[in-house]
């Protein structure tokens, strides 16, 4: 898999004309971003990883649908109106008059081949991996703007799901990433300088007319406390995610819940983590009430499930394990007595800027378990190492490792955590276990209260029989936005920041 060539600044007839606009206008509204980490590629597949799509995720590349961040609702976008057929197939009719950035028109072919771009494997769409793990889908143009979308198992869902796919240019290359992204949204790329800035600019051509904002720059700076500060010298326009302890400034900061859950998944394929005792040892190690209110917000909510409340499919009767070292030093011994190699070293990877503060948080958490008896090291990654590491194929031969991790479900069900997590044929599960299995096929095409019913019994399943990891918390998070505009944080601005729902005071 190769990625494209990028220019330093690229240039197509698009870009040229918004320029020549920009040097024109004395009324431009650029505004700065500035995020934790540099996208690591502004790929249209990979518009719901949480470095990507705050860049490019209906600024750039625009979906079927939408979800109301508010309520849930699933909203037109690219599609106006959708029939569900038959219990397999579903037609989508698209907006009229909507061009690509390089001037091409949006069509049911672009649609499909999108589609079909996504679920390519080598590419490793993060699109596919969250929510098309668990079926076989084909998509096919009825005429230009009718697109048909058929599965192999009733999806009762599918205008959600919608909601994760990228459209882009047929220019798009098939089978390998690219670097410059050619969408129907706002804003085209413009330029992307690595390791310093990506400059996004007005779409003059956009089908839903123009925006206050005409442009945005995004920089990136690992430390909270300087995206802060740069917010509040007035060099920055909205910092998001920032660390609890620099949500000093009332006036600024803004609290919103993101749906992100944090865990660390427990690597139960190796020993000594394939034993469920120490497994869930390492659960009753945790001190939840330590982490909040210091390195966690004191808003965030204990959790015991990858899923987060109010979805269909959370589980209200499972409760976060107690703090309880005493029973975690009495499992690792009982584990150690019947010839677990409970003494061999762990190493707890964690990953930069995953979210505030998670260095700390892997070194509090290492300390909490070195208390109840656990040998551990520290391996920080960054994003591109810590993506590799993350999914199948696992490297043979590793050493046993729990793995910090963070879950967004911005979607409002089940379907798009657990299948992805924890069922055994995808590629974030460590372990394998059949009757789980069964149970979350049998959810993924159930509908209603037996939908609910089946997902929540998973759920108790993973929480109370597998232990496949340590859940933390449901987050909120905090941005910091500059007095000189208006914008509401909300459950999509840590995957779809969009320029379009900035004003100026």
């Amino acid at each position: 898999m190769e990625y494209r060539g990028l220019p330093r600044v690229i240039a197509g007839p698009a870009v040229l004309a918004i320029s020549l606009l920009a040097a024109a206008s004395l009324h431009a509204k650029p505004v700065t971003i500035v995020v934790d980490t540099e996208p690591d590629q502004l790929d249209p597949c990979q518009i719901d990883k949480s470095q990507v799509g705050p860049v490019i995720k209906s600024n750039v590349i625009e979906t079927l649908t939408e979800i109301d961040p508010f309520d849930g609702t699933v909203l037109p976008r690219l599609a106006t109106e959708w029939v569900r057929l038959d219990a397999t197939t579903w037609q989508f009719d698209l907006r009229g008059g909507v061009t690509f950035h390089d001037g091409s028109p949006l069509t049911a072919e672009a649609v499909a081949v999108s589609m079909r771009r996504t679920l390519v494997p080598e590419l490793s769409c993060e699109s596919a991996l969250k929510y098309f793990a668990a079926i076989k889908l084909t998509a096919e143009p009825v005429d230009d703007d009718t697109v048909r979308f058929t599965t192999d198992i009733p999806v009762e869902i599918l205008p959600t799901m919608m909601a994760s796919v990228g459209i882009s240019s047929l220019a798009t290359p098939l089978n390998e990433i690219t670097r410059a992204p050619i969408g129907t949204g706002p804003y085209v790329l413009s330029e992307w300088v690595p390791g310093q800035r990506v400059v996004l600019s007005a779409y003059p051509g956009y089908w839903g007319g123009p925006a206050e904002v005409t442009g945005a720059t995004y920089v990136w700076r690992q430390d909270s406390a300087v995206r802060a500060a740069m917010v509040a010298a007035g060099e920055a326009d909205i910092a998001p995610r920032i660390a609890v302890q620099d949500a000093t400034d009332g006036s600024m900061d803004f609290a919103y819940s993101n749906a992100v859950t944090t865990s660390f998944r427990i690597d139960g394929a190796i020993a000594p983590l394939d034993d469920v005792r120490v497994r869930r040892a390492a659960n009753l190690a945790i001190d939840r009430d330590a982490l909040r209110g210091t390195l966690f917000s004191a808003e965030a909510i204990p959790a015991a499930q990858q899923v987060p409340p109010g979805a269909t499919g959370y589980n209200p009767e499972l409760t976060p394990y107690a703090f309880d070292p005493g029973e975690a030093r009495r499992l690792l011994a009982a584990a150690r007595a019947d010839g677990a190699p409970v003494d061999t070293e762990i190493v707890l990877i964690g990953r930069y800027n995953i979210y505030s503060n998670a260095e700390e948080v892997v070194q509090a958490v290492q300390a909490m378990l070195a208390d109840v008896g656990f040998k551990t090291s520290i391996k920080m990654t960054d994003s591109a190492e810590w993506f590799k590491l993350a999914l199948k194929p696992f490297a043979e031969g590793r050493a046993p490792n729990i793995f910090q991790t963070g879950h967004d479900n911005t979607m409002g069900d089940a379907v798009f955590t657990v299948p992805a997590k924890y069922a055994s044929t995808e590629r974030q599960a460590t372990m394998t276990v059949p009757e789980l299995d069964r149970l979350i096929a049998e959810a993924s095409v159930a509908s209603g209260e037996e939908r609910r019913a089946k997902f929540a019994e998973a759920l108790r399943m993973i929480h109370e029989d597998i232990v496949p990891d340590i859940i933390l918390f449901h987050m909120v998070e905090f941005a910091r936005v500059n007095p000189r505009i208006t914008y509401v944080p909300n459950v999509s601005t840590g995957t779809a920041l969009q320029l379009r729902q900035i004003s100026f005071k």
